[in-house]
Parts: structure tokens; C-alpha cells; sequence
């Protein structure tokens, strides 16, 4: 980093040093030592933006954002101002996002509005819409934006539902089950169930699908190529869908997740394409905006390679897992919680004692009392800051869980229990395989001694060999085994004590 400092000091291929010192303050993460290194100048970053050559201005812009060299902002902005450059104007601004620039509220505006009232050449449209965009970030940055409220709840929609791919079949067992959805012509897919003519409401009872997503109708397939995707979707039902169930106009913010084989440049490059094509389309009513959106455009490349187009809105409220207000990085995401226990319910009972010796923030015992009603559970962990988050969890959830901050092999009670149901740890940071399969030894004794003949012990395992092997010699016999996703190895599996 200081070499890179000292040659573009010294005038040496300053616009090739000026993007590598930015790379380098990205890739290391050493902002502070940078931002030493060019402390006293300001004098030299000011005349690197006069520079001749329209990149190094560009860099010069961009490193002065990277830096936060708030007192550069005067220097940012009249260099912005004078910029006739049309690809270099939009590093200005993209620069002032990590700036305070309170003071140039009604400059902002007033180019915004300057911008959204004309109409580019063909040839410099790429580069008008990347500026009128940039704009948009630091206005709403400055003066907010309008939150729309989703109001299409008593409508039915043709919607995907995503859940685990290996269960989709408890997916489908569940809205069956409930009266209220029809499913009679449901499709399973590869990555979900769709359901043609299906209700929010009713939908947002069921608690194992992971993601909802609309097929949009004119819009279901679109070409590979952006600007024809573009095309059609802007000739769809997406824009009267989006207008007629929200409360509030437009405009829209929205991002594009694109899954196809493309990486790296040739990816990035279709989705500029594609997202500048759309907000000049919509004449703006739709803003790509990938850090702060409402909606996103879910296009997936298929065997024949065109692309599935799906919409995600981020104007739906889903309130299923809205009691998990703290978690750990390591912690079970509710949903696959959930469909722990929808798969393992049948070996659940309702007045049963339940046990999670690795309880962790709580979502296990949450998941499993919202579905099947326990008599008493117990949580235990070794990690006090874990026993914390579960009590806010669980209080949230409004249940009631002992929650006890210790090690499940110093653990001791006074009646033994029916069911214990846990996510076994595995190894991961300082944790070795030697350490986990010691674990698992030490579980299956201690688990046989605190639970009554016939007590089942539900594990989400990503071990499930030492479960195999272990949970015989204590005792156990293997009731059931469910594959939840092969490429992290990870299983559900039900014993059950027989002595």
C-alpha cells in the first residue's frame, strides 16, 4: 500500500496505482492505515481530479470516497460540476455516498430534477441513467424515500413457494392439510410448489416454505439477453401489479438476483444492462437500488437457457418468525426449525417433558412448542450470551422455557424426560471432527440417563455416522432418518430409548 502511495506521489502510472491502492484498502480492510498514509494530502488528491486523463479523475474521486476525506467534498463536488466526461460523472457522486453532504440538499435536488426532465442521446444513455442513479442514492439519502404498503392480502395470485428441496413433500402434506388453500392444482417443482390460484393470508400459516414468490403473467420466461428481457417485462402485468397492490405511487426501488452460470464480469455486465434498461423503460417508476429495495426480480437460468422470471416483494409482511429478535451466527434458521419438527411431529407428544441440551437462542424449542404443544421444556447451552437471546425469544414467542446456563454433561434433574430435541453442534472454528465425535460419545450415555423407556431423541445432525454408531451401544434404536440437504451432510434423525 505505501509503495502504491509513494508512485502515484511521484506521477508513475497514477491512473493504473490509484485503482490498485483502491483495490488494496478493499481487499486487506486496512481503511485506517490508508487513510494515515494520505492525511496530509488533500493539495495532491485535489489535483489528481483536474488530471487530464478522464480515469485517473475518475479513481481520483472514487479514493477520496473510499478514504471519507470529508474536507474534500467542496474539491468532489465542483470537480463533479465542471465534469465533462460523461462515464466520469457518476464516480463523483458515488464517492459523496460515504460523505456528509447535508449542505448540498438543494444541489442534489435540483440536478435530479434537471436529469429526470430530459431525455438523453441514444449514445449517451448508459452513462446519463448511471449519474441520474447515483443521484437518486445520495437524494434519498438526504430526504428519504416513500415505504409502499402492500394491500393485496384478500387477492389470489399464481405464486411459488420455495422450501427444502429433499421435503418438498411435508411441504405439500401441509397445505393440503389446510382447509382454506386449494391444492388441487398444485405443481411440485424442482425448487418449490406452485400454486396457481393461491391466497397470502392462508399461505403465511405455514410456517416450512422459506421463500414466496409471484409469477407474474407475460412475464413467466424471458430471453437470456437483457435487453430483450427488459423488453418483456416491461410489456407484462408487472407494472400494473406492483401499482394496483400498493397503497402508495411509484417509484419503485428494486435489485435483480440473477442464478445462472455467468460469474464475474460477464454477470455484472447483464445485470447493468438489464436494470438500466428497466428504470429507463418504466421512465423511472422502477429505481434499481440493490443495497435498499421493495422488490426484487428473481431470474433463473433453465436447461434451454433462457430464464424463469419471478418477483420477490419486500413490501410483503411475514410475521412467522418475528420472535426471533437476537441470534447467533451458528443459530438454526427458524424455518428449517420448523420443518424439523413438521417432519418429526408424529413422534411428538403433546404433554411430553422436553429437553435441547444445545439449545442455543431458543429456536428449536420455540419451533417445536408453536406445533406440537410440550408439558415442560428445558433449555440448556454452555454459552451465557446464548441463554440471554432465548429468553428474549422465548418471551417474544410468548412461551415459557427454563432456560439454564450450563453444560448439558453437569446436568442434573429431578424427573427424567420424554424427548429430547436438539441441533447436535458439529465441527467448525477450534472444534475438531476428534472433538465432535467425543461429543456424540459422551451425549448418547448421558442422553440414555435422562430419558424415561420409550423417550425419543430428535437430532439435527451433520454427524449422522456417529449417531450410527454411537446410539446403539447406549441402548437407542433408529425410528426414522430424513436427508434436510445433502451438500452440508446435514439429517434429521428419530431414536428412541428401549430400555
Amino acid at each position: 500500500m505505501k509503495a502504491l502511495y509513494q508512485q502515484i506521489k511521484q506521477n508513475q502510472d497514477v491512473r493504473k496505482s490509484l485503482s490498485q491502492f483502491r483495490e488494496k484498502i478493499k481487499s486487506t480492510g486496512e481503511l485506517e492505515k490508508a487513510q494515515a498514509l494520505w492525511k496530509e494530502d488533500g493539495q495532491c488528491l485535489q489535483e489528481l481530479l483536474r488530471a487530464e486523463d478522464a480515469k485517473t479523475r475518475k479513481n481520483a474521486a472514487l479514493l477520496i470516497g473510499d478514504l471519507k476525506r470529508q474536507d474534500l467534498l467542496s474539491a468532489l463536488w465542483s470537480a463533479y460540476e465542471k465534469e465533462t466526461t460523461l462515464f466520469v460523472k457518476s464516480a463523483y457522486l458515488v464517492a459523496m455516498e460515504n460523505l456528509n453532504i447535508t449542505d448540498y440538499k438543494t444541489s442534489i435536488k435540483n440536478r435530479k430534477e434537471e436529469l429526470e426532465s430530459s431525455i438523453p442521446k441514444e449514445e449517451e444513455a448508459k452513462h446519463f441513467y448511471e449519474e441520474l442513479s447515483a443521484l437518486e442514492g445520495l437524494y434519498v439519502k438526504l430526504f428519504g424515500r416513500t415505504h409502499h404498503t402492500f394491500t393485496g392480502y384478500g387477492k389470489a395470485y399464481d405464486i411459488l413457494l420455495l422450501g427444502n428441496r429433499r421435503q418438498l413433500p411435508a411441504l405439500l402434506e401441509q397445505l393440503k392439510a389446510e382447509e382454506t388453500i386449494q391444492t388441487y392444482d398444485a405443481k411440485v417443482l424442482s425448487a418449490g410448489i406452485r400454486l396457481p390460484n393461491a391466497q397470502i393470508k392462508t399461505l403465511q400459516e405455514i410456517r416450512t416454505w422459506s421463500e414466496m414468490l409471484f409469477l407474474v403473467p407475460g412475464m413467466k420466461t424471458v430471453a437470456a439477453d437483457p435487453m430483450q428481457a427488459a423488453e418483456k417485462i416491461l410489456q407484462s402485468g408487472l407494472a400494473e401489479f406492483l401499482e394496483k397492490n400498493h397503497k402508495e405511487p411509484g417509484p419503485f426501488y428494486f435489485r435483480v438476483e440473477y442464478k445462472s452460470k455467468q460469474e464475474g464480469k460477464e454477470k455484472n455486465a447483464f445485470l447493468k444492462k438489464l436494470s438500466a434498461a428497466l428504470e429507463k423503460g418504466s421512465k423511472r417508476n422502477w429505481i434499481c437500488s440493490p443495497a435498499d429495495y421493495e422488490w426484487e426480480l428473481r431470474l433463473v437460468e433453465t436447461k434451454n437457457g433462457s430464464l424463469n422470471a419471478m418477483v420477490k416483494l419486500g413490501t410483503l409482511e411475514d410475521t412467522r418468525f418475528s420472535y426471533r429478535k437476537e441470534y447467533l451466527p451458528v443459530s438454526i434458521k427458524p424455518v428449517t426449525a420448523a420443518l424439523l419438527v413438521e417432519l418429526a411431529k408424529e413422534y411428538m407428544a403433546e404433554s411430553a417433558q422436553v429437553l435441547d441440551p444445545f439449545c442455543g437462542v431458543g429456536t428449536m424449542l420455540i419451533e417445536r412448542q408453536k406445533r406440537i404443544p410440550a408439558n415442560t421444556s428445558y433449555g440448556l447451552d454452555t454459552l451465557g450470551l446464548a441463554i440471554e437471546k432465548a429468553k428474549e425469544n422465548t418471551e417474544a414467542a410468548g412461551q415459557i422455557v427454563h432456560f439454564i446456563n450450563r453444560n448439558f454433561f453437569d446436568f442434573t434433574h429431578e424427573y427424567l424426560f420424554d424427548e429430547i430435541f436438539t441441533n447436535m453442534p458439529f465441527a467448525q472454528g477450534k472444534t475438531t471432527p476428534l472433538d465432535i465425535y467425543q461429543l456424540y460419545e459422551k451425549f448418547w450415555g448421558k442422553a440414555a440417563t435422562h430419558l424415561v423407556p420409550g423417550g425419543k431423541v430428535i437430532l439435527y445432525t451433520h454427524n449422522k455416522e456417529h449417531g450410527d454408531k454411537l446410539a446403539p451401544l447406549e441402548g437407542f434404536s433408529k425410528l426414522q432418518e430424513w436427508t434436510i440437504h445433502s451438500k452440508e451432510g446435514t439429517y434429521l434423525q428419530v431414536w428412541e430409548k428401549m430400555k
